[in-house]
Formats: C-alpha cells, structure tokens, sequence
C-alpha cells in the first residue's frame, strides 16, 4: 500500500489571515516609528498574535521587513494604454503622486531611504524591487510612444522612468510640497521634451 506524506496540520500551517494581519502591522509600525525602533514585540501586539507567529515566517526583524516591503513595493501599478503618450504620462504621474502622498508611504519612504544607507541589505533589496518595476513600465511607456510614432526610435526607457519620478518624489518625498495641476502639465512637457531631444 503506497504512503505518501500527511498534509500538514495544526501550528504547520500558516494561515494566511494572520500572514496578511501581520504584514499590516509591519506597515503601520514603519508608519509611526520607524525601521530603528520598530520590534517584533510591537507587531505581534498590534497583529493580535504571538511572536511565535511572527518567528514560523521570519526568523528575525530584518529578514521580516525585507520581504515585506520588497513585496509591496514591487507590486504591479497598472501599465498604462490611454493611446497617446501625453495621457500615459499623465496616468503615470497622477498614480505615483497618489502613492507618495498615501499617508503610510509617505512615512515609510523617507525613513527606509535613510536607513538604506546605513544597511546593504535594505538598499540592495528595495533597489532590486524598485528598479525591476520601473523597468517594465518605462519599456511599456516608452515602446508605446515609439511606435505611435510620438518618440523617437533609441528613446531610453529607464531614462524616462527617472526623469518622470525624480521630480515627484522630490516633490513629495523630499521638499513635501504638493505639485499643483500647472506644475504637473510643465512636467509632462519636459519630459516629453527631455526625450525627444536626447535619443539616439
């Protein structure tokens, strides 16, 4: 008679309800206090579990932040098909400026930033996720436009993807100032601008 394993049972699951609660909770202490003071107790109490729930998925703080915000930061925004370039770039910029604006990113940004620089491991994995995001939506932005015919052919997609978000984050990350419709269209025009002039 052949035997194959058991399912696993009881404290060998993990459930994803408590996953999900946990994540949450991850989130909302980077919100207030920041990577520095954030702990394993403080999650757990805010999730509503025992830290032995949080150690059966991460084996410690660091290892538990990673994965999440690399998670949540290499989350697919919707790639943008309005027909036209000007109103991709306009989708673009109102998704991102609606993100850094969120009031838990816009506490968790700046401060995993900061801390980036004192931790390889935190700037090579937000890098990482941030940079292969970044990538799918410039060639999709840009290999749209070129062949519409709006961009010229060598347009560099990672280019366009620095010259749309620079500005915004420091904008919104950075000085904290919130770009206004007007600034918004200046933007749009320069950056269309920007890489009509530089292609190859």
């Amino acid at each position: 008679m052949a035997t194959g394993k058991r399912a696993p049972a009881g404290a060998a699951v993990l459930r994803s309800d408590i996953t999900v609660a946990i994540r949450d909770a991850v989130m909302y202490e980077l919100a207030e206090v920041g990577y520095g003071r954030l702990s394993i107790e403080a999650v757990a109490r805010r999730a509503g579990v025992g830290k032995t729930a949080i150690y059966r998925r991460w084996s410690n703080k660091l290892e538990m932040v990673l994965e999440i915000v690399s998670d949540v930061a290499g989350r697919s925004v919707p790639l943008p098909d309005t027909g036209s370039f000007a109103g991709d770039l306009q989708l673009i910029m109102m998704i991102v400026s609606r993100a850094l604006q969120h009031r838990i990113a816009s506490q968790i940004i700046p401060d995993l930033m900061a801390e980036a620089a004192r931790n390889p491991q935190i700037a090579e994995t937000l890098q990482k996720a941030l940079r292969t995001h970044q990538q799918a939506v410039g060639e999709k932005l840009v290999g749209q436009a070129v062949t519409r015919g709006e961009l010229p052919q060598g347009t560099d997609p990672d280019l366009a993807v620095d010259l749309i978000l620079g500005p915004l984050y420091w904008r919104l990350a950075v000085s904290r100032s919130k770009p206004d419709s007007d600034y918004l269209d200046k933007l749009m025009a320069a950056v269309t601008a920007a890489l009509r002039s530089t292609a190859d």
